[in-house]
């Protein structure tokens, strides 16, 4: 991951803004540290995320979870970009869960993105119109009135749970509109599901029935990474996220898959910029 930084930084629970680009240039593969909701509203724009690309058209909903290596592809530039963007910390999607653990999971369209679909589409004429409702939160959050915050807060928690009962409700929509390899799939979800175990190259090959070569190639071509950048990538997020936990540190490193404390520790300093022992005490 080295290549490619992390952009983008949240420095409160949650933020939305309207963005219209014209004169786009290419943006580069990345990742972030806090969830994204975009809002597709007109452009000629594909959406690449963790190796599967997504034609968008109008009113298309793009889920991006934190961790996840994403980037726009603008297939005509002389068409401008305009989206509605949401960026929300999961921490903060978490205090509520704690709140209500058996109804408040805000995160819940999450994990429904990357079990189905990370773009969906929402037609006219539904219960919960989502445009109006994050064009609403969008205006509040400029506005300047009286306790405008907290009125920011509760329009933003009253999206969330729209979109969450859109979902349960079937009122939003895979893409058929996507295109990926099968085989790298493969590989990104056995990755995924395995990152405490070796992964070298030439057995992750062998698993999907391709060559190392191919592998290699087509892998880099799909996700702007290479597969050993992905893996420790992947890797290091998960031990970002664990150390928020009970668990030991010395089990952290094993269970991300590093083989010793010290090449665990100079990785995630040099990714992170300061040390797991650190970085827990923060």
């Amino acid at each position: 991951m080295s290549d490619y930084e992390k952009k983008g930084y949240l420095i409160s629970d949650f933020r939305v803004f309207r963005l219209k680009d014209a004169a786009l240039k290419p943006i580069p593969f990345h990742y972030h540290d806090f969830h994204k909701i975009i809002m597709f509203l007109d452009g000629a724009v594909d959406y690449v995320i963790e190796g599967k690309t997504y034609h968008l058209a109008p009113r298309d909903i793009v889920f991006v979870t934190a961790g996840e290596i994403h980037c726009p592809i603008f297939t005509d530039e002389s068409k401008d970009y305009e989206r509605i963007v949401i960026y929300v910390a999961p921490d903060f999607l978490h205090r509520w869960q704690e709140q209500d653990s058996e109804h408040a999971d805000l995160s819940q369209c999450f994990a429904y993105a990357r079990e189905n679909s990370s773009v969906m589409h929402q037609p006219p004429g539904t219960s919960h119109d989502l445009l109006f409702h994050m064009d609403k939160l969008e205006k509040t959050a400029r506005g300047q009135g009286f306790a405008n915050g907290l009125l920011t807060e509760i329009t933003f928690i009253e999206f969330m749970i729209l979109l969450n009962r859109s979902l349960h409700e079937h009122e939003l929509s895979g893409l058929v509109s996507t295109s990926y390899d099968p085989k790298i799939q493969e590989i990104i979800t056995y990755i995924n599901a395995h990152l405490a175990e070796d992964l070298a190259i030439d057995d992750l090959a062998a698993k999907a029935y391709i060559s190392k070569f191919y592998l290699m190639r087509k892998f880099k071509a799909d996700t702007g990474y290479g597969i050993h950048q992905y893996i420790r990538s992947k890797r290091l997020l998960l031990a970002r996220d664990l150390l928020k936990t009970d668990m030991s540190i010395t089990n952290i490193c094993e269970e991300v898959g590093f083989s010793d404390y010290s090449t665990f520790s100079r990785a995630f300093k040099e990714r992170f910029k300061c040390t797991p022992r650190d970085y827990r005490k923060k």
